[in-house]
């Protein structure tokens, strides 16, 4: 057996490394706080820099407006702004108001669903529309399960190919929009995850690159717990969405989005005021008819100027705002909503909301087209 030999150690020496090894995890946490410091201001797809906000409208073909046959929406009064909403959904078979659903409709032909007509393509062909960003809102109520265990790929595929069809132009694509509202939704949670989660995958795994990704609540029926309960996943989402009607004061988006550190885009907005009168949260609106001086002088006191406030209290997360542009009650799937039946969007028929929303969304703040908007959204300008 061989003997341990056991070696002499000099203090000075060993209190001289102990100093060395100090100094060296010293640098390391420097290094990791840095590389920490980094990742926490690194932008999300799409992300304008600083305190600026991309201004969306929409968001059927006569809201939006600007083509031949729809020609008095947004685009033929104001400005163009940096892009415009549509909808479509993955639910083959369904029927809403007598029209019955191929999956992905009102992307490649004119679709009405009860929400008069849609029809990305034909916005997309027209140069009215050119140098604008697309947002989707994209459903499958009663359809998550399928979605999720690859029942419904060929839609996702087709989606893929669309998407990839359209260049560098940003989409910002809103899986199971308002996914919490239950009463109109009433998604289920764990499917409508992994449902999200599976369109995610394969949109990327077919290269698409010209999308973000986006997270949108209701903005008033869940807490923060219940929005962490949702969630995906940091790497599932790029952009936090909320809706932004008469129910704003409850909104806990803004908190959340500081805690994950994304971006909000405000993704649905239009007038609408809770009439004192009816039960709290009940959904019940008063009249708000734009064209109607006193009715629009209300909704600017009681919408306008909450809206515009938000935005501003929130400059550190607000990045995008989508104003819907809708004659709500003159649509069929409004008829007998408590929330808009009552409800006329359509700013151009005020000159005195009109001159106010030209004056707020002039402040340099707001990003319109520009026929550099595709490059500074790709680099977070």
């Amino acid at each position: 057996m061989m003997k341990y030999n056991k070696m002499k150690t000099n203090p000075f020496l060993l209190i001289l490394l102990l100093m060395i090894l100090a100094c060296n995890q010293k640098q390391k946490d420097a290094t990791m706080m840095v590389h920490v410091q980094q990742n926490d201001n690194e932008l999300e797809k799409f992300e304008p820099n600083g305190e600026k906000v991309l201004l969306f409208v929409g968001q059927e073909l006569e809201a939006v407006g600007g083509l031949e046959n729809y020609n008095e929406g947004y685009l033929d009064y104001f400005q163009k702004p940096a892009g415009w909403t549509t909808y479509t959904s993955i639910n083959p078979g369904d029927t809403s108001f007598g029209y019955i659903h191929k999956g992905l409709d009102g992307i490649w032909e004119t679709a009405d669903w009860g929400d008069n007509d849609y029809n990305a393509s034909l916005q997309l062909s027209n140069n009215n529309y050119s140098n604008m960003a697309l947002a989707i809102g994209l459903s499958f109520v009663n359809h998550e399960e399928k979605v999720a265990e690859g029942t419904h790929d060929v839609y996702i595929n087709k989606l893929a190919d669309f998407l990839l069809s359209l260049g560098r132009r940003p989409v910002f694509l809103r899986i199971a929009y308002e996914f919490d509202g239950a009463p109109w939704n009433h998604y289920d949670q764990k499917s409508t995850i992994a449902a999200y989660k599976r369109i995610v995958d394969m949109l990327r795994a077919k290269g698409v690159n010209n999308t973000a990704y986006v997270w949108q609540s209701s903005g008033f029926m869940s807490s923060l717990e219940q929005l962490e309960e949702w969630y995906p996943g940091d790497d599932y989402v790029d952009w936090l969405g909320v809706s932004f009607f008469h129910m704003w004061p409850n909104i806990k988006m803004f908190e959340f989005a500081r805690k994950k550190g994304k971006p909000v885009f405000i993704a649905e907005a239009t007038p609408t005021i809770s009439d004192p009168k009816a039960i709290p949260n009940g959904g019940i609106t008063l009249e708000t008819q734009l064209g109607n001086p006193t009715q629009a002088e209300q909704a600017w006191q009681e919408w306008f100027v909450p809206f515009f406030e938000a935005i501003d209290k929130n400059r550190d997360v607000v990045k995008a705002v989508h104003y819907i542009n809708c004659h709500w009650d003159s649509h069929r799937m409004w008829y007998d909503n408590p929330t808009f039946k009552k409800i006329d969007a359509r700013l151009q028929l005020s000159d005195e909301i009109s001159k106010r929303w030209v004056e707020k969304i002039s402040d340099a703040k707001f990003i319109k087209s520009s026929s550099h908007l595709y490059d500074d959204l790709y680099n977070n300008k």
